[in-house]
């Protein structure tokens, strides 16, 4: 029996195109459930901030902070969203960037952490994206997140302490450093197997091929 394929995700949760490879991959893992052998894997998600000098109450919508942060035209910016949302909608996510609440995400990557201590990471991961993207919820403040936390079955109180306490900030930080020493200036990126390195949100096939691949080499090879 050959070991789990591992696939490693850097992502940030305030990261559109996270969401979009993160369903992406989880339909390519689908395709391949039905195989004769199918492949095992175990996913980990990794942290990424792709604007850690964000405000955690940032004064203004998506459209400003883009606007202003990447110094794009307004026009242009709400035309690229228009283009994100009509992706998102094909992976099946209806993306909401006009309820979104743009914040800083580090208390959410640790938030994150304690969750994958506690067993819960995924679950987490897809409530704080489903919470950013689809609800206008606010995922920079230690209350909402807490409140996120429970959602999912952790420990209000143990969570609280995690995030008031910074207990998970160096995990996050090692991530981020982890990232860095791969050359990883984008996200998402998906280290498959320690070997592969998969950048974007590429679609549910490419995800559903290399998995396939990886496993029969990893079948062939035990």
């Amino acid at each position: 029996m050959s070991e789990p394929i591992s696939i490693d995700i850097w992502s940030d949760i305030a990261c559109p195109w996270c969401y979009i490879g993160k369903r992406n991959l989880e339909k390519g893992l689908a395709a391949t459930a039905g195989d004769d052998d199918a492949p095992q894997v175990r996913i980990t998600f990794h942290s990424f901030e792709l604007s850690p000098d964000t405000p955690v109450d940032f004064d203004g919508d998506e459209i400003d902070f883009l606007a202003g942060h990447k110094g794009m035209p307004r026009e242009q910016v709400e035309q690229m969203l228009g283009q994100v949302t009509s992706v998102a909608a094909a992976a099946g996510l209806e993306y909401r960037f006009d309820l979104l609440q743009h914040t800083n995400t580090v208390k959410a990557h640790e938030l994150l952490h304690f969750a994958k201590a506690k067993g819960l990471q995924h679950e987490m991961e897809e409530r704080l994206m489903s919470a950013y993207f689809t609800e206008g919820r606010h995922v920079g403040r230690v209350d909402d997140l807490v409140a996120l936390a429970e959602e999912v079955g952790l420990d209000a109180a143990e969570a609280r302490s995690a995030l008031e306490s910074s207990a998970y900030l160096d995990a996050v930080r090692a991530d981020q450093a982890q990232a860095r020493a791969y050359g990883i200036n984008g996200v998402p990126f998906f280290v498959i197997d320690g070997q592969y390195g998969v950048s974007g949100a590429q679609p549910p096939e490419a995800f559903e091929n290399v998995i396939r691949d990886v496993w029969a080499q990893k079948s062939a090879a035990s």
